[in-house]
């Protein structure tokens, strides 16, 4: 995994802590102004800034990252349902992208799911042909 720019923040003083603790009871409703414009949050990041005021509120240290997960090949293999042979001659062969840490292979876990959803479209349209196979040659 690759953490990008970190950014740690020390714990409120105890009386915003409180302050924002009272503020947050009971509430998940957050209001976003970014230059005095109103943003409705969606769910997945309403929930995490709700998890960081609420970790400030208790005074805690917070850290904020993102993370772009890069995953080993046998990591990849297991999340694709495939060997870790079959990931590695799929990497040699450019079918997916591949990043060398020295002589370690790392594969970017949303080049995992890219290549899953095409293999999944990929089956739907043989499935879809073979149907119509079939309904042809029953006269349906």
């Amino acid at each position: 995994m690759a953490l990008i720019a970190p950014r740690v923040t020390a714990g409120l003083p105890a009386g915003e802590a409180d302050s924002l603790a009272r503020a947050l009871a009971d509430s998940n409703d957050i209001t976003v102004f970014v230059d005095g414009t109103v943003h409705r949050l969606p769910a997945q990041a309403r929930d995490a800034v709700v998890d960081l005021l609420s970790r400030l509120s208790r005074g805690e240290t917070v850290t904020v990252s993102s993370v772009e997960e890069m995953l080993t090949t046998s990591q990849a293999a297991e999340l694709a349902g495939i060997s870790h042979t079959y990931l590695r001659n799929m990497t040699d062969r450019g079918e997916i992208p591949v990043e060398y840490r020295g002589s370690h292979r790392r594969i970017r876990q949303a080049a995992i799911m890219a290549w899953l959803e095409k293999q999944k479209i990929a089956e739907q349209k043989r499935k879809q042909g073979k149907n119509a196979g079939v309904d042809a040659g029953t006269g349906d």
